[in-house]
């Protein structure tokens, strides 16, 4: 495992925002928030911290398609830093994370998963690539807060 590997659990604030190259690959930003909680002087404070990821191809589709603004998910990714120049010449960077695996987090909610076949290399297992296309299922939203248990 590389040094540079990173693990969030947050919320999305918006829905995936899937585009295309010009090529044709797909790539979706995916924009989420992580909350912490902690006490000072026996009083709860939080504080949150936003962070942009990007996945690429079926992954950046299957996330589009299954994942909605306000969901809990599980990111784990790298840490990437980006630089780039202004009109006006002024240097900009962004940290953001290069997302290995997504998906909803089932600690307060539940999910339907189905399996999408692979594209040009069949199934799994070598079983030919004759698989029917199945559509994802819509995967259920919590209706908790961010780190509030369901009581």
């Amino acid at each position: 495992m590389s040094g540079n590997s990173v693990t969030l659990v947050g919320n999305l604030v918006d829905d995936p925002e899937l585009r295309f190259t010009p090529s044709g690959a797909a790539m979706a930003k995916i924009r989420f928030a992580v909350n912490r909680r902690y006490q000072v002087n026996n009083e709860w404070q939080e504080e949150t911290s936003f962070f942009t990821g990007t996945c690429w191809r079926d992954m950046a589709e299957n996330a589009a398609e299954s994942l909605t603004k306000g969901m809990r998910v599980i990111v784990t990714g790298r840490l990437e830093q980006r630089t780039w120049e202004t009109q006006e010449g002024d240097k900009r960077s962004v940290v953001e994370v290069r997302i290995d695996e997504i998906g909803p987090s089932i600690r307060w909610a539940t999910a339907v998963v189905t399996r999408t076949p692979r594209q040009g290399g069949g199934d799994f297992g070598g079983g030919g690539g004759n698989a029917p296309s199945i559509p994802a299922a819509p995967v259920v939203k919590n209706d908790f807060g961010p780190d509030e248990a369901p009581f």
